[in-house]
């Protein structure tokens, strides 16, 4: 058989030609729950362990836009591998965001040149707290990059949040999406600290797919944490402007504050390997129906993770409550069956709050369990040992319980108030007034001693209690002649329910 010259043209540089343009996309599989890579769909994640979590996405050709640019500086993660007491690691101050309760769970002050990512649910605050957080950095340059919103309804709302402290010229507003020209405007401004509203809004021109996709935001964040790590910008130019771009910042990077939105199941839009990115992943949440948003710190890398910051929504903006267990607890309590005081910890910080709970007769035969703010399998549990170990039939009977104040409480040391509230309506006999509990009830009926007892006892003490009640193994690490307040010891729920009833 003979072959031509077309042919033969045709089955080389045409054919190398067809072969190029259909590997030009490369499809990838990202797990959306632990961010596993996989070249094809796989229905359990063999990381995880979790069903249907693979999310498709394409990669451009080429290298990504988070691996172009210069390698990294010394001691950089692009340098040789140099020795650890060579390294110089000089403590840097952080930066005070004069906001008591976010530096609190920041871990004292923003980081320089770290990467936060602050996320919450649409509506729920998040563009407040930021903005009005910057409008209180008046030491300090500031680019603010909004993807959502006009310049002119910053401008609103920044007079709405601070009428009688109008913005300082260090505050700099870009509305762009394009990741490219962030980089150029955060070169040209040199700022202390960048915003970016949101991450699901930025794109960039080296990834082929729509903002928000999986990609983009991978692609992006990742090109921002090289950034703020001392790389120059991840653009495509010539190593030469790159390396006197890198000169004119003087070695200052600036701190990125990205925003993120959060799905239906209430995780981070995006796939996992987002958190993975950043240096520090904070949660602002809250019911929108109530005034009370709460700040928590998923990862940080520069502090703990068991910090907690409240806030209260009102028309000037988000205040910081430095005091919650005041509005935490309702001054109407008295005569009300039902209702205990739990004396709980979050962080380094003790509050009391107030545990309902209602007990009635099971009114379709098949008695319904309802917790609002609790662990719903917590409450199965501490049912079981109140009908096991204490005698009191409740399988027939629907019972609802709720935190009060819209608040999601992990500590088991409030496992005795809601048990106290669960009998109380029970019996309906409402607990004396000024008397506040913590412990945590085991499956035998035992109360557990819990942690930093001495925190518990002088915040009720400061709140005006007369009486709290805790685990009797507690008692050997507390000197009750050193507090005001009543200090009675309970060994097992029985204990407990002698002290409060009688």
């Amino acid at each position: 058989m003979r072959i031509s010259k077309n042919s033969t043209y045709l089955c080389g540089t045409k054919r190398d030609s067809a072969i190029s343009i259909m590997a030009k996309d490369k499809t990838m599989y990202v797990c959306d729950n632990c961010g596993q890579e996989s070249t094809k769909w796989i229905g359990k994640c063999p990381s995880c362990g979790q069903w249907n979590t693979f999310k498709e996405f394409r990669v451009a050709p080429g290298p990504s836009l988070s691996k172009r640019g210069a390698a990294l500086p010394k001691g950089g993660s692009g340098g040789g591998a140099i020795p650890l007491s060579e390294i110089r690691a000089e403590e840097e101050p952080r930066m005070d965001m004069h906001d008591e309760e976010l530096n609190r769970v920041l871990g004292g002050g923003l980081v320089p040149g770290s990467l936060v990512l602050l996320g919450g649910e649409p509506g729920i605050g998040k563009s407040t707290l930021v903005l009005q957080t910057i409008l209180r950095l008046t030491d300090k340059r500031v680019l603010y990059v909004s993807g959502e919103e006009s310049a002119r309804q910053l401008k609103l709302r920044a007079d709405r949040l601070a009428p009688s402290t109008p913005p300082t010229a260090e505050l700099k507003v870009v509305c762009d999406t394009s990741l490219e020209n962030i980089f150029e405007h955060i070169e040209a401004e040199q700022p202390d600290l960048v915003i970016i509203d949101s991450i699901q809004t930025i794109a960039s021109e080296a990834v082929e797919s729509s903002p928000g996709s999986l990609s983009q935001i991978r692609e992006c964040a990742a090109a921002l944490l090289k950034y703020v790590k001392g790389a120059p910008s991840p653009l495509p130019r010539s190593a030469q402007s790159d390396a006197s771009r890198l000169k004119n910042r003087g070695g200052a990077v600036p701190s990125i504050i990205l925003i993120g939105h959060i799905t239906k199941e209430g995780t981070l839009a995006g796939p996992k390997v987002l958190e993975h990115i950043v240096d520090t992943v904070l949660q602002f949440e809250g019911d929108q129906h109530y005034l009370y948003r709460i700040l928590r710190s998923q990862k940080n890398r520069f502090g703990s993770t068991s910090e907690l910051g409240i806030y209260e929504m009102r028309q000037d903006g988000l205040r910081p409550v430095s005091n919650p267990s005041e509005l935490l607890l309702t001054d109407n309590q008295d005569g009300l069956s039902g209702i205990a005081i739990a004396a709980t910890i979050e962080g380094v910080r003790p509050f009391l709050i107030e545990t309902q709970a209602l007990v009635s007769t099971a009114a379709y035969g098949t008695a319904q369990r309802s917790a609002n703010g609790f662990d719903y399998r917590r409450l199965n549990m501490l049912l079981a040992v109140l009908e096991k170990r204490v005698g009191f039939k409740l399988a027939q009977k629907d019972v609802f319980l709720n935190i009060a104040g819209g608040l999601r409480v992990t500590d088991p040391a409030i496992d005795l108030g809601v048990i106290a509230a669960i009998l109380s309506s029970n019996v309906d006999t409402a607990i004396e007034a000024g008397v506040a509990l913590c412990g945590e009830v085991g499956l035998s009926g035992e109360i557990r001693p819990v942690s930093r007892i001495e925190q518990r006892i002088a915040e009720a003490q400061k709140l005006g209690f007369q009486r709290i009640l805790i685990p009797a193994a507690n008692l050997k690490a507390v000197n009750p002649h050193d507090y005001q307040i009543e200090i009675v010891p309970c060994r097992r729920v029985e204990d407990a329910f002698r002290a409060l009833f009688g």
